[in-house]
């Protein structure tokens, strides 16, 4: 297995979630407001799987996949605390939960992105391009 990034001393897949910790990192790394989110119960109901970074008992990075039932599953809310930005966290976590994907029956996993995030998806996640559609409903 890689060496962790620098400052992480364990990258964990399938964790024990606390809403708190995972609803504040979410906020930090999308910049919005914190909100406390239920994201053991939606783990458990909708991602097949979900992988996150510690640094000093801190959650510093997340990535989870939710999943059709079957071969497909779907990369969600890659986060990254803006202080361990740039140091392999958001690539490590994507990798653990691809790893642990390849055991689990997922065939294919997808992922959309805006255009700023092309080279870390392209790159240092190994995802090919494909084209996709988008609807807004509200």
């Amino acid at each position: 297995m890689p060496e962790e990034p620098p400052g992480v001393e364990e990258i964990r897949v399938r964790f024990p979630v606390d809403d708190e910790e995972l609803s504040r990192l979410h906020a930090e790394a999308f910049d919005h407001e914190f909100e406390l989110t239920p994201w053991s119960e939606r783990l458990a109901r909708h991602s097949r799987s979900w992988a996150g970074a510690f640094a000093g008992g801190r959650l510093v990075g997340f990535v989870h996949a939710v999943w059709d039932g079957g071969k497909h599953a779907f990369l969600l809310d890659t986060a990254v605390a803006p202080d361990m930005g740039r140091r392999g966290v958001g690539g490590r976590v994507v990798a653990a939960l691809t790893e642990d994907l390849r055991g689990s029956g997922v065939e294919w996993l997808h992922v959309d992105y805006e255009p700023h995030l092309e080279r870390f998806y392209r790159q240092a996640c190994g995802f090919g391009p494909t084209r996709a559609g988008l609807l807004r409903l509200r």
